[in-house]
């Protein structure tokens, strides 16, 4: 049942009370800016009529709106919108690759940044160009903004940060409702936000505000993961060759922790899985080795665990990439901004 004068839309089946869906429905009309200060609305008598609802259903919503100072009641004339300072909603589409913890804490802290002012609708798409295409095929000139974080895998479940025809959908977004996240490597046309790790350089430079602890290890390794669901950029792997390379430290590369690791004291670890870090901090303490002084951990991405733990982390800040994708929206920003990475230095090196 609705009304043709406001568009007010009463579901029989809802456990919303009748009068509250009234008052739900002109704040929305409101908000989307089809009542400006000063519209008239249906009198009491002419809204119960054409909704079938009973005067005293009417009567109450219209009482909750003049409570909350939405409507005014002139004598003699009727009832008119009092304010119009209700922030119309921004329709935001987020779409990520993967639900991990620091994807979700990137989300949170983005609908946070929000507030009130926006709502948001979470989609995953694990890394599948078909499943990123049709979400953004479906969705298109749905929303107000377009949040998106490309990140791919190919045939050999190797990191991919985009495709020709993920470049060739994302073109369609407009460009002044785009923000792409946590990639820099998208050949799109036009002017776009984003915001994104530059994973290579970011390690390197990191590592080397470590160096002066790393010195004292004569191996450093890293496990990097291949062949994953997810699989890792593999600009984190040339900018640890690199650092290794330009800074004379010998290394080595390992697909995963095995069970019963060949652990040799002054050998260090850079760990991006978390898993990874579990099986060796547990095969450390059973071999009664000293974290820090005879073997060395820097763990990717921060956590609270770690931070309790005490494993150092080189991270980019998460909560810091939703807050300014945030502002980006409110601000209509156009900007490429690189996020913040830090080393994060405790007692594992």
């Amino acid at each position: 049942m609705s009304s043709n004068i406001l568009n007010i839309q009463i579901n029989e089946a809802s456990r919303v009370p009748k009068y509250m869906q009234v008052v739900d429905s002109i704040m929305d009309s409101i908000a989307m800016g089809e009542l400006p200060i000063g519209s008239k609305i249906p009198s009491i008598n002419e809204l119960s009529e054409d909704l079938l609802l009973s005067r005293d259903t009417i009567e109450k919503a219209y009482r909750q709106l003049k409570v909350q100072k939405t409507i005014t009641a002139v004598k003699g004339k009727g009832y008119y919108i009092a304010k119009t300072d209700l922030i119309s909603k921004i329709n935001v589409f987020f779409l990520v690759n993967k639900p991990s913890s620091y994807k979700m804490r990137i989300y949170n802290s983005f609908v946070n940044g929000l507030g009130v002012n926006g709502h948001v609708n979470l989609y995953i798409y694990h890394c599948e160009e078909s499943l990123f295409t049709h979400y953004i095929e479906r969705n298109l000139g749905a929303y107000d903004y377009y949040v998106i974080m490309p990140h791919f895998k190919d045939d050999n479940l190797n990191h991919t940060s985009a495709t020709e025809k993920v470049v060739k959908v994302l073109d369609k977004i407009p460009k002044n409702k785009l923000i792409v996240l946590d990639n820099s490597q998208l050949e799109i046309r036009g002017d776009y936000a984003s915001l994104y790790q530059d994973f290579e350089n970011d390690i390197y430079e990191a590592l080397l505000e470590g160096k002066e602890r790393l010195l004292k290890y004569d191996k450093l390794i890293l496990v990097y993961p291949e062949k994953k669901v997810y699989p890792y950029p593999r600009r984190i792997l040339r900018g640890f060759q690199k650092f290794c390379g330009e800074q004379g430290f010998e290394f080595e590369i390992l697909g995963e922790i095995y069970e019963d690791m060949e652990l040799q004291s002054k050998d260090a670890y850079v760990i991006i899985e978390e898993s990874d870090l579990v099986n060796l901090v547990r095969q450390v303490r059973k071999k009664k080795l000293t974290l820090g002084k005879d073997i060395g951990i820097i763990s990717y991405n921060e956590t609270p665990l770690k931070e309790l733990l005490g494993i150092t982390v080189i991270s980019t800040d998460f909560n810091a990439m939703g807050e300014t994708a945030a502002y980006m929206v409110l601000k209509n920003k156009k900007e490429k901004v690189k996020n913040v990475f830090r080393y994060i230095e405790r007692n594992s090196v």
